[in-house]
Protein backbone atom coordinates (compact mmCIF):
# COMPACT_ATOMS: atom_id res chain seq x y z
CA UNK A 1 0.00 0.00 0.00
CA UNK A 2 1.37 3.38 -1.02
CA UNK A 3 1.39 6.17 1.59
CA UNK A 4 1.17 9.81 0.54
CA UNK A 5 2.07 12.08 3.44
CA UNK A 6 2.52 15.52 1.85
CA UNK A 7 2.20 17.63 -1.26
CA UNK A 8 5.83 16.78 -2.09
CA UNK A 9 5.12 13.05 -1.66
CA UNK A 10 2.23 13.36 -4.09
CA UNK A 11 4.30 15.18 -6.69
CA UNK A 12 7.06 12.57 -6.41
CA UNK A 13 4.57 9.73 -6.94
CA UNK A 14 3.12 10.83 -10.30
CA UNK A 15 3.07 7.91 -12.74
CA UNK A 16 3.42 5.20 -10.09
CA UNK A 17 1.07 2.31 -9.53
CA UNK A 18 -0.43 2.77 -6.09
CA UNK A 19 -1.72 -0.76 -5.60
CA UNK A 20 -4.27 -3.44 -6.40
CA UNK A 21 -7.23 -4.10 -4.11
CA UNK A 22 -8.76 -7.27 -2.79
CA UNK A 23 -11.56 -8.93 -4.79
CA UNK A 24 -15.10 -7.79 -3.94
CA UNK A 25 -18.19 -9.79 -4.92
CA UNK A 26 -20.99 -7.94 -6.67
CA UNK A 27 -24.00 -10.01 -5.70
CA UNK A 28 -27.65 -9.44 -6.58
CA UNK A 29 -28.48 -8.02 -3.14
CA UNK A 30 -25.88 -5.26 -3.64
CA UNK A 31 -27.30 -4.50 -7.10
CA UNK A 32 -30.86 -4.43 -5.72
CA UNK A 33 -29.86 -2.10 -2.87
CA UNK A 34 -28.20 0.27 -5.35
CA UNK A 35 -31.33 0.17 -7.53
CA UNK A 36 -33.43 1.14 -4.50
CA UNK A 37 -31.19 4.05 -3.52
CA UNK A 38 -30.90 5.43 -7.06
CA UNK A 39 -34.46 4.58 -8.14
CA UNK A 40 -33.07 2.79 -11.20
CA UNK A 41 -34.96 -0.50 -11.38
CA UNK A 42 -34.35 -1.27 -15.06
CA UNK A 43 -34.96 -4.99 -15.60
CA UNK A 44 -31.40 -5.58 -16.81
CA UNK A 45 -30.32 -4.93 -13.21
CA UNK A 46 -33.09 -6.37 -11.04
CA UNK A 47 -35.19 -8.96 -12.93
CA UNK A 48 -33.10 -12.12 -12.67
CA UNK A 49 -35.44 -14.37 -14.68
CA UNK A 50 -35.92 -11.89 -17.53
CA UNK A 51 -32.20 -11.12 -17.66
CA UNK A 52 -31.33 -14.83 -17.85
CA UNK A 53 -33.82 -15.27 -20.71
CA UNK A 54 -33.44 -12.02 -22.67
CA UNK A 55 -30.23 -10.22 -21.76
CA UNK A 56 -27.19 -10.58 -24.00
CA UNK A 57 -25.23 -11.09 -20.75
CA UNK A 58 -27.33 -14.06 -19.58
CA UNK A 59 -27.69 -12.54 -16.12
CA UNK A 60 -28.45 -9.28 -14.39
CA UNK A 61 -25.69 -6.69 -14.48
CA UNK A 62 -24.50 -4.09 -12.01
CA UNK A 63 -25.29 -0.47 -12.77
CA UNK A 64 -22.29 1.32 -14.23
CA UNK A 65 -22.63 3.90 -11.49
CA UNK A 66 -22.58 1.15 -8.84
CA UNK A 67 -19.23 0.05 -10.22
CA UNK A 68 -18.03 3.66 -10.23
CA UNK A 69 -19.28 4.32 -6.70
CA UNK A 70 -17.33 1.37 -5.29
CA UNK A 71 -13.97 2.75 -6.44
CA UNK A 72 -13.29 5.06 -3.45
CA UNK A 73 -14.01 2.38 -0.85
CA UNK A 74 -12.36 -0.54 -2.61
CA UNK A 75 -9.26 1.46 -3.56
CA UNK A 76 -8.55 2.14 0.13
CA UNK A 77 -6.60 -1.13 -0.09
CA UNK A 78 -4.27 0.51 -2.61
CA UNK A 79 -3.11 3.78 -1.08
CA UNK A 80 -3.62 6.10 1.83
CA UNK A 81 -3.25 9.83 2.22
CA UNK A 82 -1.94 10.37 5.76
CA UNK A 83 -1.99 13.39 8.05
CA UNK A 84 -4.20 15.46 5.73
CA UNK A 85 -6.66 17.79 7.48
CA UNK A 86 -9.27 16.87 4.89
CA UNK A 87 -9.89 15.29 1.53
CA UNK A 88 -12.82 16.03 -0.77
CA UNK A 89 -14.02 14.81 -4.14
CA UNK A 90 -13.08 17.34 -6.80
CA UNK A 91 -14.26 15.66 -10.00
CA UNK A 92 -13.94 12.90 -12.56
CA UNK A 93 -12.16 12.56 -15.90
CA UNK A 94 -12.39 10.01 -18.70
CA UNK A 95 -14.97 7.64 -17.23
CA UNK A 96 -15.65 4.64 -19.47
CA UNK A 97 -17.70 1.49 -18.84
CA UNK A 98 -16.03 -1.19 -20.97
CA UNK A 99 -17.50 -4.52 -19.78
CA UNK A 100 -20.67 -5.46 -17.94
CA UNK A 101 -20.32 -6.72 -14.37
CA UNK A 102 -22.74 -9.63 -14.06
CA UNK A 103 -24.30 -10.50 -10.72
CA UNK A 104 -22.01 -12.83 -8.79
CA UNK A 105 -18.84 -11.46 -10.41
CA UNK A 106 -15.84 -10.34 -8.41
CA UNK A 107 -14.13 -7.03 -9.09
CA UNK A 108 -10.98 -5.36 -7.89
CA UNK A 109 -9.45 -1.93 -8.44
CA UNK A 110 -5.97 -1.18 -9.77
CA UNK A 111 -4.88 2.42 -9.03
CA UNK A 112 -2.19 4.64 -10.54
CA UNK A 113 -1.41 8.26 -9.72
CA UNK A 114 -1.92 9.90 -13.12
CA UNK A 115 -1.26 13.44 -11.91
CA UNK A 116 -0.80 15.63 -8.86
CA UNK A 117 -1.37 19.36 -9.12
CA UNK A 118 -0.15 21.67 -6.38
CA UNK A 119 -2.95 24.13 -5.59
CA UNK A 120 -1.28 25.82 -2.59
CA UNK A 121 1.66 25.09 -0.30
CA UNK A 122 -0.56 22.75 1.74
CA UNK A 123 -3.03 21.61 -0.95
CA UNK A 124 -2.86 19.17 -3.86
CA UNK A 125 -5.31 17.69 -6.35
CA UNK A 126 -4.62 14.00 -6.92
CA UNK A 127 -5.82 12.50 -10.20
CA UNK A 128 -5.90 8.75 -9.71
CA UNK A 129 -6.58 6.46 -12.66
CA UNK A 130 -8.57 3.47 -11.46
CA UNK A 131 -9.08 0.36 -13.56
CA UNK A 132 -11.90 -1.89 -12.34
CA UNK A 133 -11.01 -5.48 -13.23
CA UNK A 134 -13.43 -8.42 -13.35
CA UNK A 135 -12.16 -11.80 -12.17
CA UNK A 136 -11.68 -14.03 -15.23
CA UNK A 137 -12.43 -11.31 -17.80
CA UNK A 138 -9.69 -9.74 -19.92
CA UNK A 139 -11.42 -6.41 -20.61
CA UNK A 140 -11.91 -4.18 -17.56
CA UNK A 141 -15.35 -3.21 -16.31
CA UNK A 142 -14.44 0.46 -16.12
CA UNK A 143 -11.62 2.95 -16.26
CA UNK A 144 -12.01 6.28 -14.49
CA UNK A 145 -9.85 9.11 -13.27
CA UNK A 146 -11.04 10.40 -9.91
CA UNK A 147 -9.76 13.74 -8.69
CA UNK A 148 -9.56 14.44 -4.97
CA UNK A 149 -8.28 17.55 -3.21
CA UNK A 150 -6.22 17.10 -0.05
CA UNK A 151 -5.22 19.79 2.43
CA UNK A 152 -2.43 19.26 4.99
Amino acid sequence: MKMIRSVDDALATIGEELGVSRWVEIDQSRIDAFADVTMDHQWIHVDVEKAEAESPYGATIAHGFLTLSLIPGVSKDNYRVENAKMGINYGLNKVRFLSAVTAGSRIRVRSELADATKVADDTVNLTVRHTVEIDGVDKPAAVAELIARFVW
